[in-house]
């Protein structure tokens, strides 16, 4: 099975936010790790870049300004990518990096050539492909939606089977704060969405929803859980009742 697995920044950084958290990573990547080798083809798409450039440039929290995150970006991305190559290594894995654009998935011509080079990487069995905004060019996800929407294009780009969006809440939260297991439309359930997200993340519980529709629209299943509870990974690709999951044929 070909799988997508979305990180954002709220489950890659630290307690105080201007680092990477070193544990997550291992955790994340041993997870991972663990569904290549049981032979499904995996590609993550990864935030974090920002907050792995705030204490090279001697911040202590995501500046408002612009131009300051791109520069934390251009910064962090590297040390995002080489915490990636450290922690897989330990399993015998390798990784590439794809940093991209949504205009890259817009264009037709972009799209089949990034289509392309996830299919070889994938077919090498040892290499995890991870994805990023370009975020010293492009700003979608340094304003609105945490690589979230850039998840959901991957995945149908991919022709992936399911995209796990993962992040810092166990899935879906009812009005009393109880964990709905499954939906069936996503329409019914978007007043449920919070806005109220991390010091690091962006687009919080809509641009989540938001991303769960294009993606079922398109026939990936979709689940949202927690990126910091462990076991969770392999407990949604095993079909337990871990995270919400978001049937497809249902958003209408």
């Amino acid at each position: 099975m070909r799988i997508v697995l979305k990180f954002g920044s709220g489950i890659l950084a630290s307690v105080k936010g201007n680092t990477l958290d070193r544990r997550q990573f291992a955790r994340l990547c041993k997870d991972v790790a663990g569904l290549v080798q049981g032979g499904n083809e995996c590609i993550i798409v990864s935030s974090g870049a920002v907050a792995a450039g705030l204490a090279s440039l001697g911040l202590k929290e995501r500046p408002e300004d612009l131009a300051l995150r791109q520069a934390c970006a251009a910064v962090g991305q590297s040390q995002l990518m080489a915490l990636y190559a450290e922690c897989f290594s330990e399993h015998g894995l390798k990784v590439a990096q794809l940093l991209l654009t949504h205009g890259d998935i817009d264009s037709r011509t972009r799209s089949e050539n990034v289509r392309g080079t996830l299919s070889r990487l994938l077919e090498r069995r040892n290499v995890v492909p991870i994805i990023n905004e370009n975020d010293s060019v492009a700003t979608e996800e340094l304003k609105f939606g945490d690589n979230d929407r850039l998840s959901a294009e991957v995945a149908i780009l991919a022709d992936a089977g399911v995209l796990l969006l993962l992040t810092s809440v166990e899935g879906l939260l009812d009005g009393k704060g109880r964990r709905l297991p499954v939906v069936e439309n996503v329409a019914q359930v978007k007043g449920l969405a919070r806005v109220d997200k991390g010091r690091l993340s962006v687009g919080g519980m809509i641009s989540k929803l938001e991303a769960v529709k294009l993606a079922v629209d398109a026939g990936v299943l979709t689940v949202i859980g927690s990126g910091r509870k462990a076991g969770q990974i392999a407990a949604i690709v095993g079909g337990k009742d871990a995270g919400t999951r978001f049937l497809v044929g249902g958003t209408k």
